[in-house]
């Protein structure tokens, strides 16, 4: 593969994150939130239950960073600690309806605001973005794949 498209695509990737990550900064109405608790929130959304050590396995994290994510989250009440009946020691982590509210909102406001750029483009250009979203997803898949086995 090229160099030229890996660092292009890369830039691109990063330079669209970056800039979506701003703009939706502006229309927070509670204090922001880092990257590592945003990522821990939508994983604890998509696996509701899920323990400390899965997460940081999951999140590609030290179980003691997501140990000090977890404290945090859940004295700023986006989580809470269930037990985990099987294992007393062991807890299971849910979002608050502060959480799920706070992710829902930022969920639409992101797809407004990539929507409203999506629509000032021409019909080729949406059509190039649209045809690219399976490939995206394999190199997606890919990477965590080596991540998984690093």
């Amino acid at each position: 593969m090229e160099p030229d498209i890996s660092e292009e695509l890369a830039d691109a990737l990063v330079r669209i994150q970056r800039l979506v990550r701003r703009r939706l900064r502006g229309g927070l109405t509670g204090p922001r939130l880092r990257g590592a608790e945003v990522e821990l929130l939508r994983l604890v959304e998509a696996r509701p239950g899920v323990g400390i050590s899965d997460a940081a396995r999951a999140l590609h994290l030290a179980g003691n960073s997501v140990s000090t994510l977890v404290n945090q989250l859940v004295r700023d009440g986006h989580l809470t600690r269930e037990t985990d009946p099987a294992d007393r020691r062991a807890a299971r982590l849910m979002l608050t309806g502060a959480a799920e509210k706070r992710l829902e909102d930022w969920r639409r406001r992101r797809t407004e605001l990539v929507g409203r750029h999506l629509s000032q483009l021409d019909e080729a250009d949406r059509e190039a973005l649209r045809a690219a979203l399976p490939a995206l997803r394999r190199l997606a898949v890919t990477l965590h794949e080596e991540a998984e086995e690093a």
